[in-house]
């Protein structure tokens, strides 16, 4: 089952190669048919400059892989564009074509206007810029027909700094979202800490009551001992209660990713380091509303607080993510259950999971299974392949 986002990012990504690609074939073609040159000292380094026309295209498709290294992968092809170009001029070793070098400055440079922090941003965009305009001004020399590649060049670069700049502000917009999703999370959970340490109270507040009336009665010390006792229990118990719940409030890390919004990053953001990952493929890109990302987010890092809680030892903790008929099933799988539970504070995780899945239309279980193992299974309604979580309650 093939997803819509995922259609998307690979179309994308199959018209930029195609892009390049035609762009190294050009430069190929005007390489072909230039007229022989003397080169000079720069013949040992022919070779060298074509290979550029291959590289370059090829850093540019990295950046998908690498987006975090976008500022490195535009350095590295800004320097290389600019040797080429040196090289050329001062050896006399004739016209390395740079249409190529022009496809691929221009994508790293909207990528750079998208990614890059402000500062780093306008340096690098503005030198690969720089690059693209002057390759063809300085290889083929001014009045030549060749120069016409930096008109071209000019507005093929201002069109992908203004294509940048637009999917920052829409990056932007995303992560306002996301803040405010969160602030309603926190408010939640303040809620909740609300209730808890009204209920936990009360409790004190009675028996306090109940060991008063003994005193006053004039009961015997034994009553007084088991009443103290009660108290102590409960106050313990809504300090454990309230510092998990004014814990989570106060973790402002770990996070829904920010950029994409799709659930496969979701998931490996919340599973972090602690557990393997395995998302299907068609599932890998799809793209998710904030409340169900921040819900799929708490569910899955919930789970594994619970292994690091209650199985200590596990050695094997994995998360996945797939369908199952109109479902999508999220799972935590760990082994290291030990045969008598450990002693630990109980608590509201698995009550809270379940709410939060069943506000979605969704169902939790949380079992054991043979080999001592847990597995932790949300369900939630996946909807039809063109609009995924369509069904989801309106106004979550």
């Amino acid at each position: 089952m093939r997803r819509a986002g995922a259609r998307a990012r690979r179309g994308m990504l199959g018209a930029e190669i195609g892009a390049l690609a035609a762009g190294a074939f050009a430069d190929l073609l005007l390489a072909l048919r230039a007229p022989a040159v003397d080169r000079g000292w720069a013949a040992p380094l022919a070779g060298l400059l074509a290979s550029t026309g291959v590289a370059i295209p090829v850093l540019a498709v990295l950046r998908r892989r690498f987006p975090r290294h976008v500022g490195v992968l535009g350095s590295v092809v800004a320097a290389l564009s600019v040797i080429t170009t040196v090289v050329q001029v001062a050896g006399h070793a004739g016209v390395q074509p740079p249409i190529a070098e022009i496809v691929a400055s221009g994508v790293l440079a909207a990528s750079a206007a998208r990614r890059l922090p402000p500062r780093w941003a306008a340096a690098l965009a503005p030198l690969l810029g720089t690059v693209m305009i002057a390759a063809p001004l300085l290889r083929y020399g001014v009045g030549a027909p060749g120069t016409l590649l930096a008109v071209a060049a000019a507005a093929y670069w201002g069109a992908g700094i203004g294509v940048g700049l637009i999917l920052r502000a829409a990056d932007h917009r995303q992560r306002d979202a996301l803040e405010r999703v969160r602030g309603q999370e926190r408010l939640q959970l303040a809620r909740e800490l609300h209730d808890l340490v009204s209920h936990h109270v009360s409790g004190i507040v009675v028996r306090v009551q109940a060991a008063r009336a003994i005193t006053e009665s004039g009961a015997d010390e034994g009553n007084h001992a088991a009443v103290y006792r009660e108290i102590e229990e409960a106050g313990g118990e809504a300090l454990v209660a309230a510092r998990r719940l004014v814990g989570m409030l106060r973790n402002t890390e770990d996070v829904p990713p920010l950029p994409g919004a799709v659930l496969g990053d979701t998931v490996r953001a919340a599973a972090g380091s602690a557990a393997s990952v395995n998302v299907a493929e068609e599932l890998d890109q799809v793209p998710v509303p904030a409340p169900l990302a921040t819900t799929i987010h708490r569910v899955v890092t919930e789970a594994l607080t619970n292994v690091r809680r209650h199985a200590p030892s596990a050695t094997d903790v994995s998360v996945a993510a797939r369908t199952d008929a109109d479902d999508l099933v999220i799972e935590v799988h760990n082994n290291g259950v030990p045969a008598i539970p450990l002693s630990s504070p109980g608590g509201f995780g698995i009550v809270g999971m379940t709410e939060r899945i069943a506000m979605l239309g969704g169902t939790l279980t949380a079992e054991p299974e043979p080999g001592s193992s847990w597995r932790v299974t949300a369900r939630l309604p996946l909807g039809p392949e063109d609009a995924p979580f369509s069904a989801l309650p309106k106004g979550l």
